[in-house]
């Protein structure tokens, strides 16, 4: 098995081999891969292909033969030293996933998936999605020559699909809403072995996520960050990052994180988390109809939820939400300042830390590490109305000329 150890419950510690399971049979508990001792310096990572498979020893993979990519990874991480003096930071650094090779970091979890389906020689993959995970997973799919089925509702608009569809993925429209195409998803996955990459191998898919705290940690030459602005859905992103610095300090890679300070950023009209942090409340009531243009995070009823409370306890964290319009400003500034047309969730994380700073919530002195998870083009229509209206013009060279500054 490679340097996997075990499959371990987050809940009753129980260890199970690592096969195909992603629940505790005896509490029902979420599972997460635990890893054999390994003997790894920083410099076993410096020649290494430019792609998040550098931490190959790191990942749920025995043979490397087995590893589908597409290259994603090792993504910017842009000193934004615009943005900062506008918000009067002085060490502001953005993640940018927003260009990996399907446009979000979903193909980090979707590769690793994908990866050990092809290694234990599922016949076929999937996913319940109908945006950035759908498209990750489809791509990654054909790369390794595996049908992939993507589970939605099916009066979805079609061109959310277009993408996933494009890499020849088949739609399984169900009739119902998303909670029943995740349910239906669920079960055909059990029943037929097929591998539903968020649901029946997320022990597995979810350790993709954490590579995004093994880059900044190596891109910032090893050092802590001192604040993480984290876009939450289902929460499971910004657990693994945490779960990834930790890692790196059990390996003697980077001091302990113990202070840095994670902040959950959610929109409002789906921040469950939020309303529970802000309610010092350790039960995440789900929302039943979200409202928001981050459709990306509109996770009513978040699957990490509980666990995302647990490490803003753990790690000096705050939660906020930011409104439809603080998230058309905020992909509009990122825009405008970084050159990064980011969708509504990167919106979302600029935001909130805007409105963090404003509150001094945040020290204008931190480093501060804010993560952008997709690219805009997935999503124009959350910025259209603050978009200039476009004038016609006579082809003459002196009315041009009037209108032009400088």
């Amino acid at each position: 098995m490679g340097s996997i150890k075990s499959l371990k419950c987050r809940e009753c510690l129980k260890e199970y081999e690592p096969q195909f399971r992603y629940v505790c049979e005896e509490c029902f508990g979420p599972l997460d891969v635990t890893y054999k001792e390994l003997s790894i310096s920083r410099h076993t990572f410096e020649l290494r292909e430019k792609t998040y498979w550098r931490y190959f020893e790191l990942l749920p993979i025995a043979n490397k033969s087995n590893i589908v990519s597409l290259n994603a990874g090792l993504t910017p991480l842009q000193n934004a030293d615009r943005l900062g003096n506008r918000l009067g930071l002085k060490s502001l650094y953005i993640k940018n996933d927003s260009v990996n090779p399907t446009f979000s970091f979903k193909d980090r979890p979707a590769g690793v998936a994908v990866s050990r389906a092809k290694e234990t020689r599922l016949k076929a993959v999937g996913c319940a999605s109908t945006g950035n995970l759908a498209a990750a997973t489809a791509a990654h799919a054909a790369k390794a020559g595996l049908p992939c089925y993507i589970f939605a509702p099916s009066d979805i608009e079609h061109v959310k699909i277009a993408q996933a569809l494009s890499y020849g993925a088949e739609f399984v429209a169900v009739e119902g809403t998303y909670d029943d195409a995740n349910r239906i998803a669920s079960m055909i996955g059990d029943k037929k072995g097929i591998g539903i990459v968020n649901i029946n191998m997320r022990p597995y898919y979810v350790e993709g996520s954490k590579t995004l705290a093994y880059e900044v940690a190596e891109q910032m030459d090893w050092q802590v960050p001192e604040s993480l602005i984290i876009p939450v859905g289902s929460g499971a992103m910004l657990n693994a990052i945490c779960k990834g610095f930790e890692e790196l300090h059990s390996l003697g890679l980077i001091d302990s994180p113990k202070n840095m300070k994670v902040v959950a950023a959610q929109p409002r009209g789906c921040a469950p988390i939020v309303d529970a942090f802000k309610h010092n409340s350790d039960e995440v009531i789900p929302v039943e109809r979200p409202e928001t243009i981050a459709k990306s995070l509109a996770i009513g009823d978040p699957g990490d939820g509980i666990y995302v409370l647990k490490r803003l306890k753990q790690y000096n964290g705050l939660a906020e939400e930011a409104s439809d319009q603080e998230i058309a400003d905020g992909i509009m500034l990122l825009a405008q300042t970084e050159g990064i047309f980011t969708e509504p969730a990167g919106g979302v994380s600029v935001a909130v830390l805007r409105k963090l700073v404003e509150e001094s919530k945040i020290e204008k002195d931190e480093r501060i590490v804010c993560y952008v998870t997709g690219n805009g083009l997935k999503a124009t229509e959350a910025i259209i109305g603050l978009l200039p209206k476009l004038n016609t013009i006579k082809p003459d060279a002196a009315e041009v000329s009037a209108i032009i500054r400088g």
